[in-house]
């Protein structure tokens, strides 16, 4: 009898075993894998259960149920929309500025013909992605500062170009601009590695083929270059656009009062509900979360199919 026979007739005798004898012959690695499995029934699938309270009226000791009460306030409360517009148009201003962004610089840090310098600048842009927000923001309060340790407004004021400073981040028409700016520092550098990875994939012989036909260092760039990070680029775009309506940290700790108009997003807004607030609804702004989740999931789901048409495979 040959070894792929004996293999076959093995196989299709573990196959004749009931799930409960294939368990004790493998306890062991179902064993290894009870923790993990415990871990993510407790992180990820427990707390799920708070989502009932979303129906409820939930103020310290008085909680009653008010069925689909609280998605009727939601859904009739402007400042609820207001930081509902506010996270689309951040997160997908953000999206699309630090996706360029990083395509830019990731194409010209291919081209550099200097390891060394390639290296260098790789690492000096990455570096601030490891910084918190916290730090991020502190750094920047302290560099638009309008007082004289105000790097920005004193070097303004020096060059004659302003005559009193400028409150960038209690400006209304200002704070935008310089959330941009401080996330494009911060983030340009992780994106650039998926992308520069994607770059250092291409065969060398198409740059070759071009350099024969006579191609220029921009015409490579536009018929080879392009194109071959364009799958990607998509893919980034399309991975990311799920995520729009998380964003959190990075508004938190800039925004203030001044600025809520134009800064509040979705997760600020619970937060303000929740603990800024003397008597907070628990139950309202569990409801909020729910229509956060939900929109993310047909988010998801779009991205899916959207991903199905340009790839010819979906990302679930």
């Amino acid at each position: 009898m040959s070894k792929s026979e004996n293999k076959g007739g093995a196989v299709s005798t573990e196959n004749k075993k009931s799930l409960s004898q294939r368990i004790y012959v493998n306890r062991g690695f179902y064993v290894m894998f009870l923790p993990v499995f415990i871990f993510v029934l407790l992180i990820y699938y427990w707390p799920m259960l708070g989502v009932r309270y979303s129906f409820y009226s939930y103020k310290l000791r008085d909680i009653h149920w008010v069925g689909l009460d609280n998605f009727k306030k939601l859904l009739s409360e402007k400042e609820f929309w207001v930081a509902f517009k506010n996270t689309l148009e951040i997160s997908v201003v953000k999206l699309l500025l630090n996706t360029f962004v990083a395509v830019i610089i990731s194409i010209f840090l291919n081209e550099m013909v200097s390891m060394f310098c390639k290296k260098f600048v790789q690492t000096i842009i990455y570096l601030p992605h490891f910084m918190s927000y916290a730090v991020v923001a502190a750094i920047f309060t302290l560099f638009l500062s309008t007082s004289s340790t105000g790097f920005v407004n004193e070097t303004l004021k020096s060059w004659g170009l302003i005559n009193q400073s400028i409150d960038f981040l209690h400006s209304k028409t200002m704070w935008r601009p310089i959330f941009y700016l401080i996330n494009l520092w911060k983030e340009t550098g992780w994106g650039t590695v998926i992308f520069f990875a994607t770059l250092s994939g291409i065969n060398p012989e198409l740059y070759e083929a071009a350099s024969i036909d006579g191609a220029t260092r921009l015409q490579k760039i536009r018929y080879v270059t392009f194109p071959a990070l364009s799958n990607t680029i998509i893919i980034v775009l399309i991975l990311n656009l799920a995520k729009v309506l998380n964003i959190f940290e990075p508004v938190f700790v800039l925004y203030n009062s001044r600025v809520l108009e134009v800064s509040d997003v979705v997760s600020t807004y619970v937060y303000r509900k929740t603990f800024l607030t003397a008597v907070p609804d628990y139950g309202y702004t569990t409801a909020v979360g729910l229509f956060k989740s939900l929109v993310g999931c047909v988010l998801m789901l779009g991205s899916n199919i959207a991903s199905k048409k340009v790839r010819g495979r979906g990302i679930l």
